[in-house]
């Protein structure tokens, strides 16, 4: 089973699919095939992000590492593991390309410094406050960079601000379960959309 689908930034016919079989598989949408297949992870993989403009991208998975992978190349270039590191189910890339951005299962977003050369953890820029522990919630930033979101297990929308890592807002945004995707508006700066466990879409201006 697959849990996450991302499409190549400069392919549209290529994506990858992390999988509860411990694999990621890459798709070519013309032929219906598996053009390739990476296969280092221990336990099953929740997500992938693509960085340094789709020439590479970075796996996380239930075996709490981090995998660092070139493009159509299925062998891992980097490994990131740490004895007090927890599972990250999902990953999202910040809007100046620079940062990406994991979901940690100790109610607590991390981020790792990327650049075309290496990935690596920047312990200096970590987001808390919420409580996310058990739930793949959805990470993502404002346009312009200088806010992120992301639901909690309780139904919160949670506002930090990227430049001080201050918790600027939090609100009930669902009910009878977590807030799962918490996501900007691209051309609209004031428009925030969520959805949660309750099945209610909302819209927030």
């Amino acid at each position: 089973m697959s849990y996450q689908v991302k499409f190549h930034p400069n392919d549209s016919n290529s994506f990858l699919a992390p999988s509860s079989d411990n694999r990621i598989y890459q798709w070519d949408i013309r032929t219906g095939n598996v053009s390739q297949i990476y296969n280092h992870h221990l336990q099953a993989v929740n997500a992938v992000v693509y960085f340094d403009n789709g020439r590479k991208f970075l796996s996380s998975s239930d075996d709490k590492k981090l995998l660092v992978w070139e493009y159509d190349i299925p062998v891992p270039i980097k490994y990131i593991q740490d004895p007090e590191m927890f599972s990250i189910p999902y990953l999202g890339l910040h809007p100046s390309g620079d940062f990406i951005m994991g979901q940690s299962m100790d109610n607590s977003i991390t981020t790792y410094k990327c650049n075309d050369v290496t990935v690596r953890p920047n312990n200096k820029k970590t987001f808390r406050g919420h409580n996310n522990s058990g739930y793949a919630c959805q990470v993502s930033c404002s346009p312009n960079g200088k806010y992120l979101i992301s639901g909690d297990g309780f139904g919160k929308l949670y506002i930090w601000d990227w430049k001080s890592n201050f918790l600027t807002r939090k609100l009930q945004a669902h009910d009878n379960g977590p807030c799962m995707g918490a996501i900007w508006h691209p051309l609209q700066p004031s428009w925030v959309v969520t959805c949660g466990w309750d099945g209610v879409v909302k819209l927030w201006d």
